[in-house]
Protein backbone atom coordinates (compact mmCIF):
# COMPACT_ATOMS: atom_id res chain seq x y z
CA UNK A 1 0.00 0.00 0.00
CA UNK A 2 1.57 3.35 -1.01
CA UNK A 3 2.55 5.81 1.70
CA UNK A 4 0.54 9.03 2.06
CA UNK A 5 3.17 10.83 4.17
CA UNK A 6 4.14 13.09 1.26
CA UNK A 7 0.69 14.70 1.04
CA UNK A 8 0.78 16.35 4.49
CA UNK A 9 4.41 17.32 3.88
CA UNK A 10 3.48 18.98 0.58
CA UNK A 11 0.63 20.86 2.22
CA UNK A 12 2.96 21.95 5.02
CA UNK A 13 5.47 23.20 2.48
CA UNK A 14 2.83 25.22 0.66
CA UNK A 15 1.62 26.68 3.95
CA UNK A 16 5.15 27.71 4.92
CA UNK A 17 5.74 29.23 1.48
CA UNK A 18 2.48 31.20 1.76
CA UNK A 19 3.48 32.45 5.22
CA UNK A 20 6.89 33.55 3.96
CA UNK A 21 5.28 35.44 1.08
CA UNK A 22 2.84 37.17 3.44
CA UNK A 23 5.71 38.23 5.70
CA UNK A 24 7.63 39.51 2.67
CA UNK A 25 4.61 41.63 1.73
CA UNK A 26 4.35 43.08 5.23
CA UNK A 27 8.06 43.89 5.36
CA UNK A 28 7.66 46.04 2.24
CA UNK A 29 5.56 48.43 4.32
CA UNK A 30 8.43 48.79 6.82
CA UNK A 31 10.74 50.29 4.22
CA UNK A 32 11.65 53.94 4.92
CA UNK A 33 9.30 56.35 3.15
CA UNK A 34 6.65 53.74 2.38
CA UNK A 35 3.17 54.77 3.50
CA UNK A 36 1.05 52.83 1.02
CA UNK A 37 1.45 50.27 -1.76
CA UNK A 38 -0.62 49.01 -4.68
CA UNK A 39 -0.94 45.48 -6.00
CA UNK A 40 1.30 46.20 -9.00
CA UNK A 41 4.07 47.68 -6.83
CA UNK A 42 4.04 44.67 -4.50
CA UNK A 43 4.00 42.31 -7.47
CA UNK A 44 7.06 43.96 -9.02
CA UNK A 45 8.97 44.26 -5.76
CA UNK A 46 8.55 40.57 -4.89
CA UNK A 47 8.36 39.15 -8.41
CA UNK A 48 5.00 37.55 -7.66
CA UNK A 49 1.93 37.25 -9.91
CA UNK A 50 -0.72 39.88 -9.19
CA UNK A 51 -3.28 37.15 -8.46
CA UNK A 52 -1.03 35.75 -5.73
CA UNK A 53 -0.44 39.21 -4.27
CA UNK A 54 -4.17 39.89 -4.27
CA UNK A 55 -4.85 36.69 -2.29
CA UNK A 56 -2.15 37.58 0.23
CA UNK A 57 -3.31 41.15 0.84
CA UNK A 58 -6.94 40.01 1.06
CA UNK A 59 -5.96 37.60 3.83
CA UNK A 60 -3.90 40.26 5.62
CA UNK A 61 -6.82 42.69 5.40
CA UNK A 62 -9.12 40.08 6.95
CA UNK A 63 -6.83 40.03 9.99
CA UNK A 64 -6.47 43.84 10.07
CA UNK A 65 -2.74 43.76 9.29
CA UNK A 66 -3.50 45.78 6.16
CA UNK A 67 -6.29 48.15 5.16
CA UNK A 68 -7.33 49.36 1.73
CA UNK A 69 -7.89 53.03 1.00
CA UNK A 70 -11.14 53.09 -1.02
CA UNK A 71 -10.29 56.25 -2.96
CA UNK A 72 -6.89 55.07 -4.19
CA UNK A 73 -7.23 51.24 -3.95
CA UNK A 74 -3.85 51.26 -2.23
CA UNK A 75 -2.98 49.36 0.92
CA UNK A 76 -1.72 50.72 4.26
CA UNK A 77 -0.80 49.09 7.55
CA UNK A 78 -3.78 48.19 9.73
CA UNK A 79 -4.46 48.35 13.50
CA UNK A 80 -3.20 44.84 14.24
CA UNK A 81 0.34 46.17 13.80
CA UNK A 82 -0.31 48.80 16.46
CA UNK A 83 -1.56 46.16 18.89
CA UNK A 84 1.44 43.90 18.28
CA UNK A 85 3.92 46.77 18.47
CA UNK A 86 2.40 48.05 21.70
CA UNK A 87 2.46 44.56 23.21
CA UNK A 88 6.10 44.10 22.28
CA UNK A 89 7.16 47.50 23.62
CA UNK A 90 5.43 46.78 26.95
CA UNK A 91 7.41 43.55 27.27
CA UNK A 92 10.75 45.21 26.66
CA UNK A 93 12.78 46.27 29.70
CA UNK A 94 14.69 49.23 28.28
CA UNK A 95 17.42 48.91 30.91
CA UNK A 96 18.11 45.30 29.93
CA UNK A 97 17.84 46.24 26.25
CA UNK A 98 20.44 49.00 26.54
CA UNK A 99 22.87 47.52 29.07
CA UNK A 100 25.30 45.91 26.61
CA UNK A 101 25.19 49.02 24.44
CA UNK A 102 26.12 51.23 27.39
CA UNK A 103 29.10 48.99 28.15
CA UNK A 104 30.21 48.86 24.53
CA UNK A 105 29.93 52.63 24.05
CA UNK A 106 31.82 53.31 27.26
CA UNK A 107 34.61 50.93 26.24
CA UNK A 108 34.81 52.39 22.72
CA UNK A 109 34.76 56.05 23.79
CA UNK A 110 36.51 55.78 27.18
CA UNK A 111 33.75 58.00 28.60
CA UNK A 112 30.71 57.56 30.82
CA UNK A 113 27.50 56.40 29.15
CA UNK A 114 24.05 56.96 30.63
CA UNK A 115 20.48 55.81 30.08
CA UNK A 116 17.56 58.11 30.89
CA UNK A 117 13.79 57.75 30.78
CA UNK A 118 11.09 60.39 30.83
CA UNK A 119 8.86 60.91 33.84
CA UNK A 120 6.29 63.61 33.10
CA UNK A 121 8.08 66.93 32.72
CA UNK A 122 11.37 65.48 33.91
CA UNK A 123 14.13 63.21 32.75
CA UNK A 124 15.42 60.54 35.15
CA UNK A 125 18.77 58.74 35.05
CA UNK A 126 18.10 54.99 34.95
CA UNK A 127 21.59 53.53 34.46
CA UNK A 128 25.22 54.40 33.75
CA UNK A 129 28.53 52.76 32.87
CA UNK A 130 31.78 54.52 33.76
CA UNK A 131 35.17 54.03 32.04
CA UNK A 132 38.34 52.72 33.63
CA UNK A 133 40.23 56.02 33.77
CA UNK A 134 41.23 58.44 36.50
CA UNK A 135 39.06 61.48 35.71
CA UNK A 136 35.47 60.58 34.85
CA UNK A 137 31.98 62.03 34.97
CA UNK A 138 29.47 60.18 37.13
CA UNK A 139 25.72 60.74 37.44
CA UNK A 140 23.28 59.99 40.24
CA UNK A 141 20.93 57.24 39.11
CA UNK A 142 17.37 58.28 39.95
CA UNK A 143 18.10 62.01 39.82
CA UNK A 144 15.50 64.11 37.97
CA UNK A 145 16.10 67.07 35.68
CA UNK A 146 13.77 69.30 33.60
CA UNK A 147 13.35 68.48 29.92
CA UNK A 148 15.01 71.71 28.73
CA UNK A 149 18.31 71.36 30.62
CA UNK A 150 21.18 69.37 29.10
CA UNK A 151 21.62 67.17 26.06
CA UNK A 152 19.78 64.09 27.35
CA UNK A 153 16.78 66.18 28.37
CA UNK A 154 16.66 68.06 25.07
CA UNK A 155 16.97 64.78 23.14
CA UNK A 156 13.65 63.84 24.75
CA UNK A 157 11.99 67.22 24.24
CA UNK A 158 13.08 67.53 20.60
CA UNK A 159 11.41 64.24 19.64
CA UNK A 160 8.07 64.93 21.29
CA UNK A 161 5.28 66.14 19.02
CA UNK A 162 4.96 69.92 18.53
CA UNK A 163 1.81 69.84 20.66
CA UNK A 164 3.64 68.08 23.50
CA UNK A 165 6.51 70.54 23.27
CA UNK A 166 4.09 73.45 23.52
CA UNK A 167 2.35 71.83 26.49
CA UNK A 168 5.69 71.52 28.27
CA UNK A 169 6.84 75.05 27.47
CA UNK A 170 3.45 76.48 28.48
CA UNK A 171 3.26 74.60 31.77
CA UNK A 172 6.75 74.90 33.27
CA UNK A 173 9.08 77.69 34.20
CA UNK A 174 12.29 77.47 32.18
CA UNK A 175 14.58 77.52 35.21
CA UNK A 176 18.34 77.81 34.92
CA UNK A 177 19.96 74.68 36.33
CA UNK A 178 23.35 76.34 35.66
CA UNK A 179 24.27 79.68 34.14
CA UNK A 180 24.59 77.88 30.76
CA UNK A 181 21.04 76.50 30.71
CA UNK A 182 19.10 77.88 27.74
CA UNK A 183 15.88 79.49 29.00
CA UNK A 184 14.93 81.75 26.08
CA UNK A 185 11.87 80.04 24.56
CA UNK A 186 12.32 81.03 20.88
CA UNK A 187 16.00 80.07 20.99
CA UNK A 188 15.17 76.76 22.68
CA UNK A 189 12.47 75.91 20.12
CA UNK A 190 14.92 76.67 17.31
CA UNK A 191 17.54 74.41 18.88
CA UNK A 192 15.03 71.58 19.36
CA UNK A 193 14.23 71.75 15.63
CA UNK A 194 17.94 71.38 14.79
CA UNK A 195 18.34 68.48 17.23
CA UNK A 196 15.47 66.60 15.65
CA UNK A 197 16.84 67.14 12.15
CA UNK A 198 20.35 65.86 12.92
CA UNK A 199 19.22 63.15 15.36
CA UNK A 200 21.24 64.06 18.45
CA UNK A 201 21.85 66.81 21.02
CA UNK A 202 25.01 68.07 22.68
CA UNK A 203 25.59 70.47 25.53
CA UNK A 204 28.32 71.90 27.72
CA UNK A 205 27.71 72.91 31.32
CA UNK A 206 23.91 73.19 30.91
CA UNK A 207 23.09 70.66 33.63
CA UNK A 208 26.42 70.41 35.44
CA UNK A 209 29.23 72.94 35.29
CA UNK A 210 32.30 71.64 33.49
CA UNK A 211 30.53 68.66 31.94
CA UNK A 212 29.89 67.90 28.28
CA UNK A 213 27.62 65.33 26.67
CA UNK A 214 26.22 64.03 23.40
CA UNK A 215 22.82 62.32 23.53
CA UNK A 216 20.38 60.56 21.21
CA UNK A 217 16.95 58.98 21.73
CA UNK A 218 15.69 55.43 21.39
CA UNK A 219 12.54 55.69 19.27
CA UNK A 220 9.66 53.21 19.14
CA UNK A 221 7.34 52.16 16.31
CA UNK A 222 5.34 55.37 16.74
CA UNK A 223 8.50 57.50 16.43
CA UNK A 224 8.27 58.42 20.12
CA UNK A 225 11.30 58.68 22.46
CA UNK A 226 11.30 55.74 24.87
CA UNK A 227 14.69 56.51 26.40
CA UNK A 228 17.86 58.52 25.75
CA UNK A 229 21.47 57.37 25.77
CA UNK A 230 24.33 59.80 26.28
CA UNK A 231 28.11 59.80 26.18
CA UNK A 232 29.44 62.30 28.69
CA UNK A 233 32.62 63.47 30.38
CA UNK A 234 34.63 66.57 31.23
CA UNK A 235 33.78 69.32 28.76
CA UNK A 236 37.38 69.69 27.61
CA UNK A 237 37.47 66.06 26.47
CA UNK A 238 34.05 66.12 24.78
CA UNK A 239 34.31 69.41 22.87
CA UNK A 240 36.67 68.18 20.18
CA UNK A 241 34.89 64.84 19.74
CA UNK A 242 31.26 65.75 19.10
CA UNK A 243 31.00 64.34 15.57
CA UNK A 244 32.98 61.21 16.46
CA UNK A 245 30.89 60.51 19.56
CA UNK A 246 27.64 61.29 17.74
CA UNK A 247 28.47 58.82 14.96
CA UNK A 248 29.15 56.02 17.46
CA UNK A 249 26.08 56.91 19.47
CA UNK A 250 23.71 57.06 16.49
CA UNK A 251 24.92 53.70 15.18
CA UNK A 252 23.96 52.10 18.48
CA UNK A 253 20.70 53.97 19.10
CA UNK A 254 19.46 53.22 15.57
CA UNK A 255 20.03 49.51 16.21
CA UNK A 256 18.17 49.61 19.53
CA UNK A 257 15.36 51.71 18.04
CA UNK A 258 14.88 49.08 15.34
CA UNK A 259 14.37 46.50 18.10
CA UNK A 260 11.63 48.77 19.47
CA UNK A 261 9.91 48.73 16.08
CA UNK A 262 11.18 52.04 14.72
CA UNK A 263 11.30 52.13 10.93
CA UNK A 264 14.20 54.56 10.66
CA UNK A 265 12.10 57.49 9.40
CA UNK A 266 11.00 60.59 11.30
Amino acid sequence: MPSTDTAPAARGGRTLEGLERALDVLMLFARPGTSSLGISEISRALDLPKAVVHRIVTTLCSRDFLEIEPATRRYVLGPSWLVMGSTYSQRVDVRDLARDTLRRLSDDTAETTTLSIRHGNHRVYLDQVTPAREVIMSVQVGARFPLHAGSSSKAFLAFLTPEEQDDYLDSVELVQVTDQTLVDRPALVSELRVIRERGYAFSFGERQAGAGAVAAPLLDFENRPVAVISVCGPAGRIQGRIEELAASLLEQTHTLSARLGHSGTS
